[in-house]
């Protein structure tokens, strides 16, 4: 289910800041965890289950802030342009249905952006369970930690797990 930043009524001011509140209640009464980079996850966030650590899913958003590379291009172009590990009609309903925003605020797919605007990209998120053991530090040294981890925790995370 998918519950749109622009109407969940989530959005909060913090010493002029605007930040989206860590939880809340849909109308079905289950809760909705956010993760920002003002947010992040908490210990409570983890579920241990027969070995395994299991991650809640989440609400993530990834921040960017237009370069001037990108100024005059459409909000659509923008996105099928610079990330494309997505179709381009994904990122039209996206910015239709206001998972993607400018500004916090949403805006038509002929949308052209302007240089150091705020696009904010907002996913559900569920990530695959990991083994639960712990991470052995093997050696040492002052430029290298040598680590035996768990096989199941990825090595290279790049933004898609919290680990």
């Amino acid at each position: 289910m998918y519950v749109s930043p622009a109407t969940s009524g989530s959005l909060t001011t913090v010493g002029g800041e605007m930040k989206r509140k860590r939880e809340e209640e849909n109308k079905n009464g289950m809760e909705i965890v956010w993760q920002t980079p003002a947010n992040p996850p908490e210990k409570r966030d983890y579920i241990f289950l027969n070995g395994r650590r299991h991650v809640r899913p989440y609400y993530f958003e990834f921040i960017s802030h237009v370069k001037n590379r990108w100024a005059g291009k459409t909000i659509v172009d923008l996105f099928a342009e610079e990330f494309k590990g997505r179709p381009y009609d994904y990122y039209v309903n996206a910015v239709k249905c206001g998972r993607i925003q400018v500004d916090g605020e949403m805006v038509p797919v002929s949308y052209m952006v302007k240089p150091s605007q705020k696009i904010s990209h907002f996913l559900h998120r569920h990530e695959p369970p990991v083994m639960a053991g712990e991470v052995s530090i093997l050696q040492k040294d002052p430029d290298v930690v040598t680590i035996c981890k768990p096989a199941s925790v990825p090595g290279d995370i790049w933004f898609k797990f919290h680990i």
